[in-house]
């Protein structure tokens, strides 16, 4: 895990921007979209706050989550949102490794946590994910992806008023061709961009 999340103040710093990303609630109302009406079990890859799982248990409420994440200030934010809920348990693992055996799932997410890996294990947690999916399973990552052109990248910024200040140092961004290979690679079925808005997409596939 990258050094400065594991500082309050970055966690918090993130979770204020966050909520300030254009277009967010749109691409995660088409991920739960994706989510299958009778999912049981749903792992949420980099957690952060609980957010995604927690919407995707708000209409899927009859699932158990697993909510893992490499940061113990997003964790124990994770660990206090879903406080009383019997079907989630919250996992401190740093996505660097291989993750650990979870058992399979209907559904595995992501929010804005993968592009933070070297290139080669993202394509290796890729692979980690499709084997711990179940026969129709999906995966579904809402990435920050790289922008094909300096001056989108630019745009990008300018939409989130951070243009003026550094780039992050954790981010590893991959543009969306690049990674939809990838999963086809592997082995995922119906793999596309699902939704899309500049340096925001949805990489879906199914096992």
């Amino acid at each position: 895990m990258v050094e400065e999340w594991s500082q309050r103040e970055h966690a918090r710093w993130y979770l204020g921007l966050a909520d300030r990303f254009p277009h967010r609630r749109e691409g995660e109302a088409v991920v739960l979209e994706q989510i299958p009406h009778d999912v049981q079990r749903v792992l949420d890859l980099g957690t952060g706050d609980g957010r995604m799982l927690a919407l995707i248990l708000s209409v899927r409420p009859g699932a158990t989550g697993v909510a893992l994440d490499g940061s113990e200030p997003m964790l124990e934010l994770a660990a206090a949102r879903f406080e009383g809920h019997p079907g989630v348990a919250t996992l401190l693992h740093d996505m660097m490794e291989p993750l650990p055996d979870l058992g399979t799932f209907d559904a595995v997410v992501s929010s804005f946590a993968i592009h933070h890996l070297e290139d080669n294990r993202k394509r290796e947690l890729y692979r980690e994910v499709f084997g711990m999916l179940r026969p129709d399973g999906v995966f579904c990552n809402l990435e920050h992806v790289s922008s094909p052109t300096p001056e989108l990248h630019a745009r990008w910024r300018r939409s989130l008023g951070i243009d003026g200040e550094p780039e992050d140092p954790s981010n590893r961004c991959v543009d969306v061709e690049t990674q939809l290979r990838w999963l086809r690679a592997i082995g995922y079925r119906d793999v596309d961009c699902y939704w899309k808005w500049m340096e925001t997409a949805l990489l879906c596939g199914l096992k």
